[in-house]
């Protein structure tokens, strides 16, 4: 399984696990199809839409390891 980090452009989480979608969803991320989504890196998108980027790797990275069972 790939944990995300920071640096992860938005197009490589959601192709690692469509599912983390929802959670982006929740933080208000909704453009995840735009062309930005692509090479925008994760911590830049939380900073765009006002999301401290510490926590939404912690918080997606939480689902990743429940799914698998795995501890992040």
């Amino acid at each position: 399984m790939t944990y995300v980090t920071n640096d992860m452009p938005l197009a490589k989480v959601l192709e690692n696990d469509p599912g983390v979608a929802n959670i982006l969803f929740d933080y208000g991320m909704h453009c995840l199809g735009c062309i930005m989504a692509k090479g925008e890196t994760l911590a830049h998108a939380a900073h765009v839409h006002g999301v401290d980027p510490e926590q939404l790797p912690t918080t997606i990275n939480s689902y990743l390891a429940g799914k698998t069972g795995a501890r992040a």
